[in-house]
């Protein structure tokens, strides 16, 4: 069993920065592929970046060139910087798992953990 657990949410003016974190338990996560998603009031949620075992990336277009994913194999976190942040960046941000394969992943059904979630409020 793994557990997620994300941090760093809150409100910030649009242009502003945040940096969320998501901290898992298990002993291998090095092995792990981690990303995150968020989901807006009345949307689906939609995938935004994830990172593999090998420290590849995948960003979604929409937040490209303004958010960015790593990951602390020592720390058993991964990061997500956003800036330039835009009120249409406005969601909850959930932290997501895939520990069977390690890849990059892009939908829900890649992956087998979730956070709980944190709330990102950008104010125009």
């Amino acid at each position: 069993q793994v557990q997620l657990v994300e941090s760093g949410g809150g409100l910030v003016q649009a242009g502003g920065s945040l940096r969320l974190s998501c901290v898992a338990s298990g002993r291998t996560f090095s092995s792990y592929a981690m990303g995150w998603f968020r989901q807006a009031p009345g949307k689906e949620r939609e995938f935004v970046a994830a990172i593999n075992r090998s420290g590849y990336t995948n960003v979604a277009a929409s937040v490209k060139g303004r958010f960015t994913i790593s990951r602390d194999n020592a720390k058993n976190t991964v990061y997500l910087q956003m800036n330039s942040l835009k009120p249409e960046d406005t969601a909850v941000y959930y932290c997501a798992a895939d520990s069977s394969y390690g890849v990059l992943f892009s939908r829900e059904s890649q992956c087998d953990y979730w956070g709980q979630g944190t709330q990102v409020t950008v104010s125009a």
